[in-house]
């Protein structure tokens, strides 16, 4: 298990991606990239962004951008630290973080709702590769 949301984070959750029967099944129809901003908050001191480009049940690509980044996605998840950490510790589902404002969404939210089954896959997948020691603010340093 890696730490949410470091690069060893990342290339775990692109590896659970591309091995998990589940996600590959219900998301066999999506095609779309997502960029993942991840504003300061706890101990996060410095906003960190990540780009997963999802298609047909796998991960092509999943890696760290610069917050000054050029790469263009069909979705964007904004959020600070604190929310992104109770989606993963299952406080928060993904639907209701988007309906209610807790993460932010720039792409088409029709999308989403009628593909709910590959939201939730995907936020299965990292849920099932985030260390516990996220959730201590403390310990996590950018």
């Amino acid at each position: 298990m890696a730490t949410f949301p470091t690069p060893e984070w990342l290339s775990a959750l692109v590896e659970k991606l591309n091995g998990d029967q589940k996600y590959a099944h219900v998301a066999r129809n999506w095609e779309g990239d997502i960029l993942v901003q991840i504003d300061p908050g706890g101990s996060l001191k410095d906003q960190i962004v990540f780009y997963i480009d999802l298609w047909h049940g796998k991960c092509r690509d999943g890696y760290p951008v610069g917050v000054e980044n050029s790469v263009k996605a069909a979705f964007t998840l904004k959020a600070p630290y604190e929310n992104y950490v109770r989606l993963l510790k299952g406080e928060i589902e993904p639907m209701q973080a988007l309906l209610t404002r807790k993460l932010a969404l720039n792409g088409n939210m029709a999308v989403l709702i009628c593909n709910v089954p590959t939201v939730l896959g995907v936020v299965r997948c990292c849920r099932g590769g985030t260390h516990p020691v996220l959730f201590d603010f403390a310990h996590f340093v950018v």
